[in-house]
């Protein structure tokens, strides 16, 4: 690669660069949708970056570098595509609610909720995506919360950082943990020593803000859950999808999309013949209200009489179950969250090829040293989204322990809970709280989540140091 970083051309890609990322932090005041900056900016670099190569007799080698950065999202990309359409089929079939309304109807005190809702989202995250869980753990907060301004404020900000821990430890918990996996950086049993620190990193604030949560029960709701037929068992395929990835990662070293996209062939299968039994029944019903009144002698048959049974799925009103239809919950995935990820990770594959990460690696890697670089990774996660901070850390390939991809992969996680615009999770939940949750309450805060970051950092240093 050549060092481009004096060039014009390498200075207007930075400049190109840096103006996209402050449109996608105004998304909210500007109304644009963060993937189109970071798209129109990766365009241009490339266009800049194949302009100086083959001016200097290297066109080859800068398609060459287009091509290894685009294998690495089209790998991302994929896996990304099934999880959430799984976790979309899930919510499609009220899963989420069913749990929702579960939690609801507990009548639990506000304290309960806070410490139910807060662990359950630790729980939930290393599978499904932070995002979901925070969403989902949310709704229960401000359900239950009322009209209680302060408890909401404070269930939301412990959500997001259960949600945020939670999927530190997981391959499958944050987009940075898949990729640092994706990359053979960490096996997936090897991100399971983060389980302390990522659990403390959620723990010491969470004692902190329990401290200031009123006393007291919230006023009495019912919610009745809804859960579609076939629900149960989309959760049993995910469960088996995330292990025959893993599966076929550690043993026969596939990429882990080969396997999430066998199930979500898998998934497809289950919902044509879900589907077709679900038609048939559709059928008998029509011909049973054609048939069971030949004439209009006979006597109206009673509502309440049970209808004869039928082998489909059903559900508690004994009517045939909802069709589960892939290609429109296909339609539903973030398409703007995925575009993102691909101006991103063009866009800092192409500052590497001018030779910026080589630059900012013997800066931070060199300089400083992996620890305080590793550290200084989860501070600019908090400001900036850790997907492009992880993938640069990725591109540069700082020769590191395990140890220290383990620390990286931690701080970059857990750093995102500092502010409240330092994860999806958080930005997602201010919009659902209607004002309850702000940058500002969240920032009161950020000197007890910031106790937890230093915890959770000495612990993983303690506790791990055989990895280092």
């Amino acid at each position: 690669m050549l060092d481009l970083t004096t060039h014009w051309i390498g200075v207007c890609a930075l400049l190109i660069f840096g103006g996209a990322y402050v449109v996608v932090i105004l998304e909210e005041r500007l109304g644009m949708r963060k993937s189109v900056p970071v798209l129109v900016g990766a365009g241009l670099i490339w266009v800049l970056i194949g302009v100086v190569f083959v001016q200097l007799g290297h066109g080859a080698t800068a398609a060459e570098a287009f091509r290894h950065n685009l294998l690495d999202f089209a790998e991302l990309f994929l896996f990304l595509i099934v999880a959430m359409t799984y976790v979309n089929t899930m919510e499609e079939r009220g899963v989420f609610d069913a749990l929702r309304g579960w939690l609801i109807n507990r009548q639990l005190s506000l304290r309960s909720v806070f410490w139910v809702t807060g662990a359950l989202a630790f729980a939930m995250s290393p599978v499904a995506d932070n995002l979901t869980t925070a969403l989902v753990m949310g709704t229960v907060v401000i359900a239950l919360g009322g009209q209680s301004s302060k408890f909401v404020g404070l269930g939301c900000i412990n959500v997001v950082v259960a949600a945020n821990a939670g999927g530190a430890f997981s391959p499958f918990g944050d987009i940075t943990t898949l990729m640092v996996w994706q990359e053979g950086r960490v096996s997936f049993t090897g991100f399971f020593p983060l389980f302390a620190p990522s659990l403390l990193n959620w723990l010491v604030p969470a004692a902190l803000m329990a401290l200031a949560v009123e006393r007291g029960r919230p006023a009495p709701l019912h919610e009745e859950p809804r859960l579609e037929a076939g629900g149960p068992v989309v959760v049993a395929l995910f469960v088996s999808t995330v292990a025959i990835t893993v599966l076929l990662h550690s043993f026969l070293h596939l990429p882990p999309a080969a396997g999430m996209m066998l199930g979500l062939g898998i998934l497809k299968l289950y919902s044509y013949g879900f589907n077709r039994l679900s038609d048939r029944d559709i059928v008998v019903d029509e011909l049973e209200d054609v048939f069971a009144r030949p004439v209009l002698e006979e006597p109206v048959e009673d509502a309440g009489t049970a209808r004869p049974a039928v082998n489909g799925p059903r559900l508690g009103n004994n009517r045939p179950a909802k069709r589960i239809e892939i290609f429109q919950i296909l339609e539903r995935v973030e398409w703007d969250t995925l575009m993102f990820f691909y101006g991103v990770i063009l866009g800092v594959g192409g500052l590497g090829t001018l030779g910026y990460l080589g630059v900012t690696s013997r800066a931070l890697y060199d300089g400083l040293g992996a620890t305080a670089a590793n550290v200084l990774v989860g501070l600019l996660s908090a400001v900036v989204d850790n997907v492009p901070v992880m993938f640069a850390v990725l591109s540069m390939n700082p020769a590191m322990s395990e140890g220290q991809w383990l620390l990286v992969t931690l701080t970059a996680g857990i750093g995102g809970s500092l502010l409240s615009v330092g994860s999806a999770a958080g930005v997602a939940l201010m919009g659902q709280s209607r004002g309850a949750y702000t940058f500002m309450s969240h920032l009161r805060w950020s000197w007890a989540i910031a106790l937890g970051y230093i915890v959770s950092i000495a612990a993983h240093l303690l506790i791990n140091r055989h990895l280092f």
